[in-house]
């Protein structure tokens, strides 16, 4: 046995709640000239609903069917490239 400390990862399923989309009352909006690539939404996002895209011009894209529009994502960006608006 190694002694090296392992700890548990736990993150949450996409799905694991439903799709919360159609109740959701903010929607977080990506402007990708303003990110700097610092992954801090998607390790803030609560329910893993935010995905890194290595290619292209967009690097992360939001599965808007799971967002629950909590704004965490907003709150950590430290370029304010990911802003909340009212849904619809």
């Amino acid at each position: 046995m190694s002694d090296e400390l392992v700890l548990p990862l736990a993150k949450p399923v996409i799905g694991v709640s439903g799709k919360t989309g159609s109740w959701r009352l903010q929607r977080p909006i990506y402007n990708s000239s303003k990110c700097i690539k610092c992954r801090l939404c998607w390790l803030y996002c609560p329910d893993s609903t935010i995905d890194i895209i290595e290619e292209g011009a967009d690097f992360i894209t939001i599965n808007y069917d799971y967002c629950k529009g909590c704004g965490i994502c907003s709150n950590v960006c430290p370029t304010k490239a990911i802003t909340m608006a009212p849904e619809g």
